[in-house]
């Protein structure tokens, strides 16, 4: 159960990397979607910041389930997004990892190092 724990927190990290650095990059595509929802500009550095720490945090034994936790909040926020603003299928992928990150905090401690 430990290797699918590391698997699923390592699906997530890259995940999140890469949302985060999108974000962080000043990418149009990962932008957009915070201007449809008419939040602030400085909102997607705010959620890239989180995402990219949340990456580095989940494997960390202090932080691993307080940083699942964050990372769930901001997929809830994804999968609202992807059902407000069709098509809905595109929230499913948000839904999948929070729906991990569920399981992940539910296994305190699972970070690796620390």
């Amino acid at each position: 159960m430990k290797y699918a724990t590391w698997i699923a927190m390592g699906f997530v990290s890259l995940i999140m990397l890469m949302g985060g650095g999108s974000k962080l990059a000043g990418s149009q595509m990962a932008l957009q979607s915070f201007a449809d929802l008419g939040l602030p500009g400085w909102f997607p550095t705010f959620i890239g910041i989180c995402e990219v720490a949340g990456a580095i945090g989940i494997w960390l034994r202090r932080t691993s389930m307080l940083a699942a936790m964050g990372i769930a909040i901001i997929m809830i926020g994804a999968v609202y997004y992807h059902v407000t603003f069709p098509p809905v299928a595109a929230a499913t992928p948000a839904g999948i990892v929070l729906l991990i990150c569920v399981w992940i905090a539910s296994r305190r401690g699972t970070g690796v190092v620390g």
